[in-house]
């Protein structure tokens, strides 16, 4: 079932807000985006938020990839209008400068839309908070399924030789 707004404080292109942590790019990745954007409508602009590596660090892992990295994948995605890096002292700092019209959960995301709803709502933010249901299903559909396959195939050392 997909889900539409048509509403936007401003009158111009509804602005949807996706979050996470985008470590290794999978598709998994591209469908939540993809998802996420089609909330705003035809002309929406999707704005994410990557997760600091500090953060990353004290929710998962230690991240493979940097957050400007992570960054800069991000950005080259062509749904991804705007990238922003999070603020680890104020989870919702670019929320209040960036003003979405709709924020969207991912479906592996551990955050509950109505306790976040709420949140928001107590700070002043006007938004709508929606969980992606679906997930685009693959063998390797997360970045630690990824690290796990990685850490139990064995390579010959020589393919390393012309790694710089």
């Amino acid at each position: 079932m997909r889900i539409q707004f048509n509403f936007n404080k401003w009158g111009d292109n509804i602005r949807v807000m996706a979050s996470g942590t985008f470590d290794i790019i999978h598709p998994g990745h591209a469908f939540y985006l993809e998802e996420s954007k089609k909330l705003g409508g035809k002309n929406a602009e999707l704005f994410v938020v990557i997760a600091t590596d500090k953060t990353v660090e004290s929710h998962k892992r230690i991240p493979i990839m940097s957050q400007e990295q992570r960054a800069e994948m991000i950005s080259k995605l062509k749904m991804v209008d705007e990238v922003f890096v999070g603020d680890e002292n104020d989870p919702f700092k670019i929320v209040k400068e960036q003003q979405p019209d709709i924020i969207a959960i991912g479906p592996d995301q551990n955050f509950s839309p109505n306790k976040l709803q709420k949140q928001l709502s107590d700070i002043g933010i006007k938004c709508k908070v929606v969980k992606i249901k679906d997930y685009k299903k693959f063998d390797l559909d997360s970045s630690c399924k990824i690290i796990r396959k990685i850490k139990q195939t064995h390579f010959d050392e020589k393919i390393f030789d012309d790694c710089n």
